[in-house]
């Protein structure tokens, strides 16, 4: 969709991520092009500042915000980045077409906070954390498991923009499962449910997309049955027309039960 009234300018520095009334910011577009935008008058395009996709930082990795969907998935991972399928898992779940995979960003999807976003979902899954840029010129760093705090919701303040995302290097070389489910065969997804276990034993247990925000919770070790039960017991289910709460709540039970006990065979 055209926004005839919409205005674009190219940032090149971050003096130019000054927001005018009425601007916001854009990167690949596809959801701000997808429907009406009203009160938008203007896109600042982030992508013209020219960062680095994705690159090896120590034995992490850093996702720039602008980097796509198709660039991530394209990336060569090290041998030893044994959780590295998740990315093919989680892009699988976005359900795009290959046009869209090369244009939908990893922070777009992260920023439109909704919760069947398959890149909010991988990167809380591998302990991601996001780098906000402040409008005063400063830095703060959040859990992607925590920048998201709702449908739709997120930490972010007017003005600020997200940078990268920080995977840490015990997250990228865990063990995981993941599962997704939808109402159809092409649908939304409705849970997504990913379990990783670290070097140390610790079993992370991520639920996304059937609950409002990322859902998290560590187990020391190898949880049981009746532990994994206790986590879910608490939860908020999310409530739309790809799913009732509690049809999702007995599907995430399913699924979380099943990724702990691959991970933890």
């Amino acid at each position: 969709m055209d926004l005839a009234t919409t205005s674009l300018r190219a940032a090149r520095t971050r003096a130019d991520l000054r927001l005018a009334p009425g601007e916001q910011f854009l990167a690949g577009g596809t959801w701000w092009f997808s429907e009406p935008q009203p009160g938008v008058t203007g896109l600042v395009d982030l992508t013209t500042l020219g960062w680095e996709p994705v690159e090896r930082v120590g034995d992490g990795l850093r996702v720039a915000a602008t980097c796509t969907v198709e660039q991530l998935a394209a990336f060569p991972p090290d041998a030893a980045w044994t959780a590295w399928p998740l990315v093919d898992a989680c892009m699988d779940a976005l359900l795009m077409s290959f046009k869209v995979q090369g244009q939908a960003t990893v922070g777009g999807n992260v920023a439109l906070a909704l919760p069947a976003g398959a890149m909010t979902s991988l990167l809380a899954a591998l302990d991601a954390v996001a780098v906000v840029w402040t409008p005063d010129g400063g830095e703060r760093r959040e859990a992607v498991a925590d920048l998201v705090v709702g449908a739709g919701r997120t930490t972010l303040a007017a003005g600020e923009v997200l940078r990268a995302f920080d995977v840490p290097p015990h997250a990228l070389r865990a063990r995981t499962a993941v599962r997704q489910v939808s109402l159809t065969a092409v649908g939304r997804s409705a849970s997504l449910v990913v379990a990783r276990r670290d070097a140390d034993g610790t079993v992370t247990l991520t639920v996304t997309a059937a609950t409002p925000h990322p859902v998290q919770h560590r187990f020391a070790s190898a949880p049981t049955s009746a532990q994994v039960d206790g986590v879910l017991a608490g939860l908020e289910w999310f409530d739309d027309l790809h799913g009732a709460p509690d049809w999702r709540r007995a599907v995430t039970s399913l699924l979380a039960h099943e990724v702990v006990g691959e991970v933890t065979a």
